[in-house]
């Protein structure tokens, strides 16, 4: 007989969207929840960094005015994010901070106790913060603390396969118990709401910076029937391999040099034979800390060392490193040649020293340690990096609440397509908080928390699907390993920042071809590869709606962010399609309809003109929260 758990609300993903999702639920006094994780110890929060990994907040110190409104506009800036969500990001990104340097996230302070902050990408002011490379392994960590401490249920080692709905609600879902083995076993988990905290979906991708641990549940929201929102926006940029990091901020300000190593061991400072000047390529590596996203608009600039490193790697099959340990041509020690802009930048973190590993050394030692704490001493080694997918701007489309377009089911982090075509470094940190802070208080004050009838038949039924289906899979020999890494290899070769709207329609049409052979291409030797074996559907099902929304994107809005569209095959004149800006006016819709994605513009919701009359606003919070 089925055994069915029972909570008024469960948060799928145990990073610091789904911990924070949890402890704002309790504290808010609904406390029959539950966490439930694959692993604990996985995903990006965990798992992720950079050099100097950046939190996004409302400025809270110097002398220059901000304001909520002034951070809604930047945020909404980017194009192609709603207004309302770019308000709610804002005004609750002071009470989100706090709340973290309250439990213990130490975000530095000066003598008098201002939070100190610097500009990132993007960003008009410096509302910049951070830890150094451990920010969001950190704020799990406190979250998960307080979330313990409130002796909140964590169900670990259930992966999440499949959410249940009832007519248009939510009514619960299916995990798989990835500690038993020997039979497949699925647990049914009944609750009207649920917060999906699940990370972008990092599994797409052969050449990727997700950790390799974590690899997303998105199309858990597609199969219930949640509409998606800007799936063609990611962010791709420069990252170590060996060990997945971003190569961002300070390991580019100190002037590292770019190698790149042929077949027979050959190396060379391949940037320079693109540069106009020595003095130019230093200049354009420096940026490349401040603009380490990949941007069409500055191929020209920056963004141009992507397409190099891309061409040395890809195209022509050589190993690109960056290596501390020696000048790059151009410097040897002479700083008087430097751009104004890196030399007072240099001058002024007392950084006028020689070598790259010594300028990191003073600057950010933490970033050398990081590599050292897994296994790559970059002051004796080299680092390898490549072109890899970083972030998604883009997920399951929520209203202002985080609530998806199915009710009772909420979207938080990087799972939720909150952000557009561009975004200021950090912003998704910031997210985290208030979109798992915004879901909680919906949940808390207004959502029908009245348990399913009819859940009983509806999961059992599933649950029977899902054990008639998986126990045909099992074969001699695995293919869960080679069919992975083929569906992954589609989609960086045709579905990454190079995008060709040909070869993009050809590698859709080969992905629909390859989800109608799923069944007989994918089986395996042990039920303890089925976890592995749904996470392969979960790649496909997302790639192909991944797929459309970048046809659709490069045939109607062109070429923007970090997504070059382009038919030349010269990499480095690649003549990109030119950006339709109507296009930033617009969200980008895909939903699925009988099996298949589609993909639609719709006008972006503007920032809302709100209440900003105290007594009218009080009575208003009285009554949807102390009366409820």
């Amino acid at each position: 007989m089925m055994k069915t758990l029972d909570f008024e609300a469960v948060v799928i993903g145990s990073g610091c969207a789904g911990y924070n999702a949890a402890d704002r639920l309790f504290d808010l006094g609904v406390k029959n929840i539950a966490v439930v994780t694959e692993g604990r110890n996985v995903g990006t929060s965990r798992n992720t960094g950079s050099d100097k990994q950046t939190y996004y907040k409302l400025s809270l110190a110097g002398d220059v005015p901000d304001s909520v409104m002034d951070m809604a506009k930047t945020l909404f800036a980017g194009g192609a994010m709603d207004g309302d969500t770019a308000l709610a990001e804002a005004a609750n990104s002071t009470r989100c901070f706090m709340k973290l340097a309250g439990l213990g996230v130490p975000f530095p302070t000066n003598d008098y106790g201002e939070f100190v902050g610097y500009k990132t990408d993007h960003d008009p002011g410096c509302r910049a913060t951070s830890i150094g490379p451990y920010t969001s392994k950190k704020m799990t960590e406190v979250l998960e603390a307080s979330v313990m401490s409130k002796k909140i249920a964590i169900l670990d080692n259930l992966q999440a396969v499949q959410i249940l709905t009832e007519g248009e609600n939510v009514c619960g879902l299916i995990a798989l118990d990835l500690s038993k083995t020997d039979e497949p076993t699925f647990v049914a988990i009944r609750s009207s709401n649920i917060v999906m905290a699940t990370g972008g979906p990092a599994a797409l991708y052969k050449n990727s910076v997700y950790p390799e641990c974590h690899t997303g549940s998105s199309a858990l929201a597609l199969d219930a029937g949640a509409s998606f929102q800007n799936l063609s926006e990611w962010q791709y940029g420069l990252a170590s391999i060996d060990f997945r990091w971003n190569v961002s901020g300070t390991y580019q300000q100190v002037l590292p040099r770019y190698i790149s190593i042929d077949d027979d061991g050959c190396e060379r400072e391949f940037l320079l034979e693109h540069f106009k000047t020595p003095s130019d390529m230093l200049k354009n590596i420096f940026l490349k800390g401040y603009e380490w996203p990949f941007d069409v608009r500055k191929l020209g600039g920056s963004s141009y060392i992507d397409l190099l490193v891309y061409r040395e790697t890809v195209l022509l099959g050589r190993r690109v490193y960056l290596d501390f340990r020696r000048e790059p041509t151009g410097l040897d020690g002479k700083f008087d040649g430097l751009d104004e802009t890196v030399y007072n930048y240099l001058k002024n973190s007392d950084a006028l020293i020689d070598l790259p590993i010594k300028r990191l050394e003073k600057m950010n030692p933490g970033a050398i340690s990081l590599y050292a704490d897994h296994g790559i001493d970059i002051t004796k080694e080299p680092l390898r990096i490549a072109v890899c997918a970083q972030h998604h701007n883009g997920g399951v489309a929520v209203d202002a609440n985080w609530e998806s377009s199915v009710s009772g089911l909420y979207v938080a982090g990087e799972a939720a397509g909150t952000f557009g075509v561009f975004r200021p470094g950090g912003t998704a940190l910031n997210s985290t908080q208030v979109g798992s802070l915004r879901a909680a208080e919906h949940i808390a004050y207004f959502a029908d928390k009245t348990l399913s009838n009819g859940f009983a038949d509806i999961a059992e039924k599933q649950i029977s699907q899902f054990e008639n289906c998986v126990r045909s899979h099992k074969a001699e020999k695995s293919t869960i390993g080679e069919m992975r890494d083929r569906y992954q290899s589609i989609m960086s070769r045709s579905f990454a920042f190079l995008r060709n709207p040909d070869d993009m329609k050809k590698a859709k049409a080969e992905l629909e071809t390859l989800k109608k052979s799923f069944d007989t291409d994918n089986v395996f030797v042990s039920f303890a590869e089925l976890g592995q074996f749904f996470k392969n559907r979960e790649i496909l099902s997302m790639g192909l709606a991944v797929a459309d929304a970048m046809i659709y994107a490069a045939e109607n809005y062109g070429s923007r962010g970090s997504a070059l569209v382009t038919t030349s095959d010269d990499i480095l004149s690649p003549s990109p399609a030119p950006e339709n800006e109507n296009g930033r006016k617009e969200a980008l819709m895909t939903v699925s309809e009988g099996g298949k994605t589609r993909s639609f513009g719709r006008p972006v919701r503007e920032i809302p003109d709100r209440d900003l009359w105290f007594e009218r606003v009080w009575a208003k919070y009285r009554k949807n929260t102390i009366q409820n």
